[in-house]
């Protein structure tokens, strides 16, 4: 086996629910915390054996119900009530975090205006508009040639990563932060049910 081949080896592991061998980037970590509970840990830093699942809400739903981690242990456990939510939450709250981080350090910028510009000069690697924002108006904007659409964060959750009540238009130039942004936005699509029908029509997915 080549070294390209076990790099790629070593990054992928066994969704519990699917069957399917994935990326890390496309699963959701999970180990045994206190009192034997299940606890997520969508940045894969918790101590402890990891147990995978596919970053879909129906994976995760169907590892809960059918006891999978239990089995996948070999011993008892116990799930956070609603548990596909607060994996969703805690993703979510990471991506905007990430995006807040770029901002800070000149990679994201928000505004129509702002966005608009950075579109035509060919900064922006990442188009983000708001789930919840006018389609007409997000229909002027397009997906940069080559890059990605991220469209299922609601405005309010846009507005917390630049301190702002709401936004509708980002955009984020290449960089480490963006390739993590863009993985963790694609983990979120996942569990969270897109509303902004203009997002698929963009770009299907964040790649």
């Amino acid at each position: 086996m080549s070294s390209a081949e076990e790099k790629i080896k070593s990054s992928e592991r066994k969704c519990i629910a699917t069957g399917q061998v994935l990326s890390k980037t496309q699963l959701v970590r999970f180990v045994l915390g206190p009192s034997n509970k299940i606890c997520p840990d969508p940045e894969n830093k918790l101590p402890g054996r990891g147990i995978w699942v596919k970053a879909d809400l129906s994976a995760i739903n169907k590892a809960e119900k059918n006891n999978l981690f239990s089995r996948a242990l070999n011993q008892s456990t116990e799930c956070f009530d609603n548990l596909a939510a607060t994996v969703e939450d805690l993703i979510a709250k990471r991506i905007i975090n990430l995006i807040s981080l770029s901002r800070k350090s000149g990679q994201s910028i928000c505004g129509y205006e702002k966005v608009k510009d950075w579109l035509k000069k060919d900064v922006a690697e990442v188009l983000i508009q708001s789930s919840d924002g006018s389609n007409r108006e997000k229909s002027r904007l397009r997906t940069p040639d080559g890059g990605n659409y991220i469209g299922w964060l609601s405005s309010s959750e846009l507005g917390k990563a630049f301190g702002r009540e709401n936004i509708t238009h980002c955009a984020l130039a290449s960089g480490g932060l963006t390739q993590r942004i863009v993985e963790d936005a694609q983990r979120l699509k996942g569990l969270r049910i897109v509303k902004d029908q203009n997002s698929c029509r963009k770009d299907e997915s964040a790649k």
